[in-house]
């Protein structure tokens, strides 16, 4: 649980970095990963010299007998001007002899860096994160996740952080099982796999074996899931072969291999590689094409590619530059037969009349079996980007039949910048009509929920839009921001110098 006692904590260690003259949300997190993960080495080189004295088994150091001072517990005690040398030029550089661990995340350390030049704000974020319970198994990654909040920064190319309420949301409508392999091509901080550690645990765990914890500051109770119904062969399994994640940002994935190792996944499958090209496939084979029976994703929107940067396999299924559209393709690949998986898309991918987002619809519905279409406000992802979005549930292969929509009006929170909680919240109706869903039964167009057959998807164009089905009045109609339009606007004009650009190659 994070108290109020421990947010102060960080939230001082924050104000700290800010004075200090680094002031990019994603530079601290980064530089606080970092002595995170100096101070856990430490840690765990103490928890094996304990046990190698109770049992007389050696274990493979992680520091070297000239290499004592560079642990966390020694330079921890050295004063402001020693301390900043050791930790830059020697603590730093020993990152890249941590790679002989095989951890994924110690491959991102390699090249690690200290940014923090002010030796005075070295020894006070030394201090502080040495405070930090990163001991304590639920409160380590609940802290974590505090951190990661503070990125309030969008990124380029579309990226920006999903909300941990909709990433719970296609969690639970997924259900994914403790023996799942589970994927995300463009993982970002790894909130999604993160979801589905903390789904397992609460939904492996029996009603006697959940602890309770209050906070002695605000007395709210919190419930921690130990996950005693899972077996050892589930925990191997979740530990160091469920979780893989592709990301082309190298501070991201490091971040996303830390959250997840502080949320109990020893050994993460995290890698640098840009999923959309041939490069992907060939250095990761058996996740490229049906490695998956789970992927949730958020992938990029707004992006565009050349056409030789693209795997030429996701080109034959889908012509496009499209990052968007491109992603749902790959997805589709990566999955197994019977493979599912819950995407965020833009809701152009929904409606767009050119012929790449129609061939991508057709592909949806007609040799898989699209099972549901969740359309979500547009103050979601605020205050990253006011863009509408809606949540494409389908499983690879089969065949769909009926379709099930659901207009989300409010997830809980304001639809600003500020995005306060809110009594108004769609999200549990949303799951418990998912789970009781009977195409015979939800017929009624002017509810929330309702389903739409596939014959009837086929006659209008494959059009995926909620609005385009619904039976609600002029008046409850929901209608986007000028900026939303504005933004599909833009979008088409794209796609028009798109294609002219590519006639004009063809044409010579």
């Amino acid at each position: 649980m994070v108290t109020g006692e421990l947010k102060r904590r960080v939230d001082a260690l924050w104000t700290e970095f800010w004075q200090g003259g680094i002031t990019n949300p994603l530079t601290v997190i980064e530089q606080i990963t970092f002595l995170m993960y100096a101070r856990l080495l430490d840690i765990n080189e103490a928890r094996d010299e304990n046990r190698e004295k109770r049992t007389g088994k050696s274990f493979s150091h992680r520091f070297k007998d000239d290499e004592q001072h560079l642990r966390w517990s020694q330079f921890r005690h050295l004063g402001a001007e020693e301390m900043l040398p050791v930790v830059r030029d020697e603590v730093f550089p020993h990152f890249k002899s941590t790679v002989a661990s095989g951890s994924s995340f110690a491959e991102f350390m390699k090249d690690a860096q200290l940014m923090i030049q002010k030796p005075g704000l070295l020894v006070k974020a030394v201090n502080m994160i040495h405070e930090l319970p990163l001991t304590e198994g639920d409160t380590k990654g609940d802290l974590y996740e505090y951190l990661l909040s503070k990125l309030t920064t969008a990124g380029i190319n579309g990226q920006f952080r999903t909300p941990r309420h909709i990433i719970r949301l296609m969690v639970d409508m997924l259900e994914p099982k403790p023996t799942d392999v589970i994927g995300d091509p463009a993982c970002g901080t790894g909130g999604f796999l993160v979801s589905v550690m903390e789904y397992l645990l609460e939904t492996n765990t029996s009603p006697d074996a959940v602890i309770e914890e209050t906070d002695p500051e605000t007395g709210s109770v919190e419930k921690i899931y130990t996950g005693d119904l899972l077996d050892d062969d589930d925990r191997k399994h979740i530990r160091s072969e469920m979780f893989h994640g592709f990301d082309f940002d190298a501070t991201m994935l490091r971040i996303a291999a830390m959250n997840l190792m502080l949320h109990g996944v020893d050994d993460p499958d995290i890698h640098y590689q840009d999923t959309l090209s041939t490069g992907f496939s060939e250095h990761y084979p058996a996740q490229a094409s049906e490695g998956f029976d789970v992927i949730l994703a958020n992938p990029p929107f707004k992006g565009s590619l050349d056409f030789e940067d693209v795997h030429s396999g996701l080109l034959r299924q889908v012509k496009t530059k499209k990052t968007e559209l491109l992603f749902l393709a790959l997805i589709l690949r990566m999955l197994k037969t019977g493979g599912r998986s819950a995407t965020i898309v833009p809701d152009g991918v929904l409606f767009g009349s050119s012929g790449a987002h129609r061939q991508l619809r057709e592909l949806l519905v007609d040799q898989n079996q699209l099972e549901a279409v969740i359309s979500l406000p547009s103050g979601v992802f605020k205050p990253y980007a006011g863009v509408s979005t809606g949540i494409l549930v389908f499983t690879k292969g089969g065949e769909t039949k009926d379709v099930f929509f659901y207009d989300v009006q409010a997830d809980g929170r304001s639809l600003d910048d500020k995005r306060e909680p809110v009594a108004e919240n769609d999200l549990p109706d949303c799951i418990a009509r998912w789970r009781s869903r009977d195409p015979a039964q939800d017929t009624d167009r002017k509810s929330k929920a309702f389903f739409v057959s596939v014959d009837e998807i086929r006659n209008e164009g494959y059009d995926l839009s909620l609005n385009h089905y619904s039976d609600n009045s002029y008046e409850d109609l929901k209608f986007d921001s000028p900026l939303v339009i504005l933004g599909r606007l833009n979008d088409l004009n794209q796609e028009i110098s798109d294609d002219l650009a590519d006639l004009r190659r063809m044409l010579g």
